[in-house]
């Protein structure tokens, strides 16, 4: 179970989240050091160590700004990238691993938000313990399985898997109504995939063929851990591949899933249950503790009329082999080693080119934030995030606000008619910073001391029970979807707000030692790419409520798609990594916030300095820079990344994003007032005659 949100293609990382709270996992031993006592290193401004001054700024800005940022900075052990998003993911983790061991060691009364916190990170930590139980805990899911005689008893088992976060066959959950954003509905969306994505299963470019080999190896192993013979678990990966497989071709690619306006199909309730009479729906949400409903959004529903025909095809056994896979690779971290390592070398290793796991202590404490994000977050926030650091934050989102008015103003191709509505969704969107005006209430859920994995399932579906509790009832409009210490930024459609968790307003994206220049390229840039995502392609399909509907004059949107199809066709002929091309339309809506936000944060940026005035900003080396040239290093630097090529084939497959090094590129080349501040000659790379432009 899982609300289902629109906000997270929004999101100023991949919807991937690398740096993001996970659940904990048990530690592994490998050849590559996990780097455990790396310290986080706080950039002030831009960092001239990083750069390449050799290079030619008006040729490849990004080498100038970041060509020497893989040698200051190697990808650790455990991580499958560094950037600024990991390094300041270092220093959250290990300020959250101060907090969490000083409420452990206090030992807080039965109940309390600190006894939760203390005894779930201890249990986490335990592996003696994990290790001695063997797979015991897991027996009562297991035999629950195993009980399965008949196909028609699936949709309870169906039921509490999904309860217990593990994702067979399909996902329910709540949702804010794309046409109604006041109120909370039903959804049921595709889902029960192992690989990242359908194309996958079904396409064999790249290295796709090799990754499904890996797959089926890694289920095969997976199974032979669950007690099958090497033999039966060999065959049971093959029909389980099959299986997957037959879902993928029912299911939508990520292109397509990307337009609002696809995944939204009110129905009622008994349509979609005579459409996959099998999943027998109405049953499923009664045994799911869902309110009772008529009706609810089915995003797919050609995917559901084709479960129904692969679970027809497929044999119980297999079904309830898939079942098995699935549940041990959920809670493989609080499994023992073995079953821990196999599940991160196929989903790290072979995905992500990521050589060892992340040390004990810190995947314990992401752990902790996924379960009880909001209690830890409160105690986060109390140590690193000052009233005085918020209100500076709001102060420069107010000044980006700011400049969209001012640039809707200037605008020649929108109508004034639609100028009026453009300018009610700008003043309508809500600015959340740091953390919720109310925190969430953990009282019913149970964590207790050296239940390790019962902690994971009992999280999982405390947080399934909570959000299938908001169905028929009124949007809550001050909650979040990230904790505070994430280091990440996400716009809602729905909500029609944008959001910036504590955990990314630190340095060096907003930095006090800065010069102003320099931060509105770091964190200036971040607000005006959340807030252009407000009308990107998708975002502008909602109103300043927050709902799906058009609000368009139809030539104003014929002059818009040919604005965004400017981008599609230009990021389209960038290449991500060795021959496969940028995905145009995947990375439509990543590619125009960017674009939007770096303009409207330099349009801010000068308004500023024009009010406030400004010093120039010199670097050890000597040189110093105009406020401009500033702004244009922090942006860049925000991009400077070291990746696994693993990783990057992946990403190209599956991501919204660009890759990093063209989130710099793309964007600069789009900007005469670049070419300006650097001096360069139209018609160099940076500087091309023609250029792509939304907002």
């Amino acid at each position: 179970m899982q609300r289902f949100s629109f906000a997270l293609p929004g999101c100023l990382l991949a919807g991937l989240t690398l740096f993001c709270p996970a659940p904990a996992g048990s530690q592994t031993e490998s050849a590559a050091p996990a780097a455990t006592e790396r310290t986080f290193h706080p950039i002030a401004g831009f960092d001239p160590a990083v750069m390449d001054t050799t290079a030619d700024p008006c040729s490849d800005f990004y080498q100038y700004a970041c060509g020497n940022f893989a040698k200051q900075y190697p990808i650790p052990g455990d991580l499958p990238e560094f950037d600024q998003f990991a390094n300041l993911y270092e220093f959250n983790t290990q300020a959250l691993r101060g907090i969490v061991e000083k409420v452990a060691a206090a030992h807080a009364g039965a109940g309390t938000n600190e006894q939760k916190i203390g005894d779930g990170y201890e249990a986490c930590l335990n592996t003696e313990a994990i290790e001695k139980k063997g797979i015991a805990p897991l027996s009562p899911e297991l035999e629950r399985i195993a009980a399965l005689s008949s196909k028609q008893e699936l949709p309870a088992l169906i039921a509490h898997l999904n309860l217990v976060g593990v994702n067979v066959f399909f996902g329910y959950g709540s949702q804010q109504d794309f046409k109604d954003a006041s109120r909370e509905i039903a959804l049921i969306d595709q889902g029960g995939l192992g690989l990242p994505e359908k194309d996958y299963y079904l396409k064999d470019d790249g290295n796709r063929p090799e990754v499904r080999k890996q797959y089926v190896e890694h289920l095969s192993k997976m199974l032979a851990l669950l007690g099958d013979s090497p033999e039966k678990a060999q065959s049971e990966a093959q029909q389980i591949m099959a299986f997957e497989t037959a879902l993928a071709k029912v299911s939508m690619g990520v292109v397509e899933r990307r337009n609002p306006e696809n995944i939204y199909h009110m129905m009622p309730v008994a349509t979609l249950a005579a459409s996959a009479p099998l999943l027998a729906i109405p049953h499923y949400i009664e045994l799911a503790g869902s309110p009772a409903v008529t009706e609810l959004n089915v995003s797919s529903p050609e995917f559901f009329k084709g479960l129904n025909q692969a679970i027809e095809l497929t044999n119980v056994e297999t079904l309830k082999a898939y079942m098995r896979v699935h549940l041990a690779d959920t809670v493989a971290s609080q499994l023992p080693h073995a079953f821990d390592e196999e599940n991160f070398d196929f989903f790290n290793r072979k995905l992500a080119g990521t050589p060892s796991q992340q040390a004990r202590w810190k995947r314990c404490v992401n752990g902790v934030d996924g379960a009880l994000g909001e209690a830890l977050g409160k105690l986060y926030v109390e140590q690193y995030f000052p009233p005085e650091s918020k209100a500076k934050t709001l102060q420069m989102v107010q000044d980006i606000e700011g400049a969209m008015d001012k640039d809707l103003d200037q605008l020649t191709w929108m109508s004034a008619e639609t100028k009026v509505k453009a300018k009610e969704k700008l003043h309508n969107m809500a600015n959340k910073i740091g953390y919720p005006d109310k925190w969430r209430d953990y009282s019913k859920l149970t964590i207790e001391p050296g239940d390790a994995l019962g902690n994971l399932l009992r999280a999982s579906q405390f947080e399934s029970a909570y959000e299938l509790n908001k169905i028929g009832k009124p949007v809550n409009r001050n909650e979040w979807s990230m904790t505070p210490p994430t280091v990440n930024a996400y716009y809602d459609p729905s909500m029609n707000d944008i959001n910036f968790p504590a955990g990314i307003l630190l340095p060096g994206f907003y930095d006090t030692k800065a010069s102003e220049a320099t931060n509105y390229g770091h964190i200036g840039a971040v607000i005006g790419h959340e807030l252009t995502h407000g009308f990107d392609d998708e975002g502008a399909k909602f109103d300043a409520k927050g709902n799906l509907h058009d609000w368009w004059t139809p030539e104003d949107k014929k002059q818009f798609e040919a604005k965004t199809d400017c981008l599609v066709n230009e990021y389209g002929e960038f290449t991500s990594v060795d021959d496969i091309k940028v995905n145009g339309k995947l990375t439509l809506g990543e590619n125009t916030a960017d674009n939007g936000g770096a303009r409207l944060a330099l349009m801010a940026m000068l308004a500023r300095a024009a009010v406030s005035g400004s010093q120039p900003e010199v670097s050890p080396a000597g040189k110093s820079y105009t406020e401009e040239q500033q702004f244009f290093l922090g942006y860049a630097q925000n991009w400077c990344t070291n990746q696994r090529p693993e990783l990057l084939k992946m990403l190209a497959n599956v991501d919204p994003h660009s890759p990093s090094f063209l989130r710099v590129r793309g964007v600069l080349v789009n900007m005469p007032e670049f070419a300006h501040a650097f001096s360069c000659k139209a018609g160099q790379p940076m500087a091309p005659v023609n250029h792509c432009r939304v907002w």
